[in-house]
């Protein structure tokens, strides 16, 4: 995998792009590698100090700097997918004085490695390991690419007032290495990657939902690295452990066991907790098992590299073993039978 294609094949355009019009998530990006060489660093330490906190920025790679950012405004939060040149950030006390940033920050490495210090810790972070930075204190960051790839990385910037931890928890945080093999951090990382790197794909009105979910998994991330879930809010604990339970069904889709019941005691709740859980589907998470059920059969069934496979083989790898029950099922969402849906005679 190239730099470009990890960092979410951030576009190019002008050196400042203007959000995407039409009904998808606010975002914009800048790009320095339109502009001549000696441009390019002023242009990109202006966008650190406008978007992300103001820091002093220095390079060996001056006069080659290249540099994109794909920034995604949620309302309350920002997520940020970046490339860049190899270089060193330093956010001193004075700078601090003189700029509002009463923000966290995640970050996320994507190729390369990160040495952060902050509150006299220090991290030396590598791909699939978080780091955290809170942005009103000062900290010492040098990111360097991998051999001629350049360095990339996902932030998501959290207001403090968002986070509902105690600032003195938090505190022993700063600049940790956080793991996203497992855990609610493996969950934040995935979702952060689908977001930040593909804002195209859900709707302006999605922001605040999306916000939400952002939050309770920040939250959550950092509260099972202090060993502190129970600090938590109610409504954040539960709306973490939704999108664990969502993440597990996406990974368990073609089990034909996969029912509300085996999801419930995989989690270690009953089926009861798990239905108020999903509360807003109609027919709680049987519903939206079925309905992801239904939309891998549709990808499928339009597919052209499985054009030879039969109807019933499409729907039976997806737990759909009754061909008439799957076919009332398909038209009912769809509005067609699952054959004319693949003859294109769908919508």
């Amino acid at each position: 995998m190239d730099d470009r294609a990890a960092a979410g094949d951030l576009p190019t355009g002008p050196r400042r792009g203007q959000e995407d019009a039409g009904d998808v998530l606010p975002h914009h990006f800048l790009d320095t590698t339109v502009l001549p060489p000696p441009d390019r660093l002023a242009s990109w330490m202006e966008m650190v100090a406008q978007d992300l906190a103001p820091a002093h920025i220095t390079t060996p790679h001056r006069d080659d700097f290249v540099a994109s950012a794909r920034l995604v405004d949620l309302g309350r939060i920002r997520l940020t997918a970046l490339r860049y040149s190899s270089l060193r950030s330093d956010r001193p006390a004075r700078l601090v004085r003189r700029t509002e940033a009463d923000v966290y920050q995640l970050a996320l490495p994507l190729v390369g490695r990160s040495s952060l210090t902050q509150e006299r810790q220090d991290a030396q972070v590598g791909t699939a390991e978080f780091t955290f930075l809170d942005m009103a204190r000062p900290y010492l960051a040098v990111h360097d690419g991998a051999g001629p790839q350049l360095a990339a990385t996902l932030t998501v910037q959290v207001p403090h007032r968002d986070l509902p931890l105690s600032p003195d928890r938090v505190r022993r945080l700063l600049a940790t290495r956080i793991s996203t093999d497992t855990g609610m951090a493996a969950l934040l990382a995935q979702l952060l990657r689908r977001v930040a790197t593909r804002p195209h794909e859900y709707a302006a009105a999605q922001a605040g939902p999306l916000a939400g979910i952002v939050l309770d998994l920040v939250a959550a991330t950092l509260a099972e690295h202090l060993d502190r879930e129970g600090d938590l809010p109610v409504q954040v604990r539960q709306g973490a452990l939704r999108e664990k339970i969502v993440a597990f069904v996406e990974q368990h889709l073609d089990d034909v066991r996969l029912t509300p019941a085996a999801v419930a005691a995989e989690h270690h709740i009953s089926l009861r907790t798990l239905h108020r859980l999903f509360a807003d589907q109609p027919a709680g998470l049987a519903a939206l098992i079925r309905d992801r059920r239904l939309e891998r059969c549709r990808r499928e069934l339009r597919n052209p590299l499985l054009a030879g496979q039969p109807v019933q083989a499409v729907a039976a790898r997806w737990g759909f073993g009754d061909k008439a029950h799957f076919s009332r099922l398909f038209r009912a969402r769809y509005g067609c039978s699952p054959r004319e849906y693949r003859r294109g005679d769908g919508p």
